[in-house]
């Protein structure tokens, strides 16, 4: 992958990231201790971010640097298109009882796909709620996930999906529930 299609990658991800975060370009610049004028190029492809940006970036997003480069040793025809199994990018704290893979190729589209993993006994015990449509499918495991005052208990095959609304979880099971969820517009 030549150096401008990785700057264009990090970028539209970088992009992504900041607007399902709601950051706007200047409060992000602030937190990085760079001026907008080079975030703005960065998210653009035009500038190319050091390693200790990349540190950065990570530590204000919450997620590993190896974010910014999962997916870099693709073959050239599947970039943008195809995601291997051993190359998704790992979001979350597993000591938070909750990890994420990415399974879409990049952050650039309208929606994102992530394979939820939740620990057993696991909660999110205060209600989120985002400016997103999301859904999902349960492959294993049971999952509870309350939508607004309603709580269903989601078992294998089962599927939801919610618009606006305030959601938690919990896994109440004594195994991982693994849970394929797509998210529009992305948050990551």
């Amino acid at each position: 992958m030549n150096i401008d299609a990785v700057s264009r990658s990090v970028g539209t991800d970088l992009r992504a990231l900041r607007k399902g975060r709601n950051f706007t370009l200047t409060e992000l610049a602030v937190r990085l201790g760079r001026s907008v004028g080079w975030l703005s190029q960065v998210e653009r492809g035009l500038s190319e971010p050091s390693i200790s940006d990349l540190r950065n970036l990570a530590k204000v997003f919450d997620v590993s640097i190896s974010f910014f480069f999962a997916n870099d040793d693709a073959a050239t025809e599947e970039r943008g298109y195809v995601v291997r199994a051993n190359g998704r990018r790992s979001l979350g704290d597993p000591t938070a009882g909750l990890t994420e893979e990415l399974l879409s190729p990049d952050l650039g589209g309208e929606f994102e796909m992530l394979r939820s993993v939740f620990a057993p006994g696991a909660e999110c015990a205060e209600f989120q709620e985002r400016d997103t449509e999301e859904a999902g499918y349960l492959v294993s495991g049971i999952f509870d996930l309350w939508v607004g005052e309603k709580i269903f208990q989601l078992k294998p095959g089962d599927s939801f999906r919610f618009s606006r609304e305030p959601y938690r979880w919990r896994n109440p099971g004594t195994e991982e529930a693994v849970v394929i969820w797509t998210i529009s517009p992305p948050v990551y």
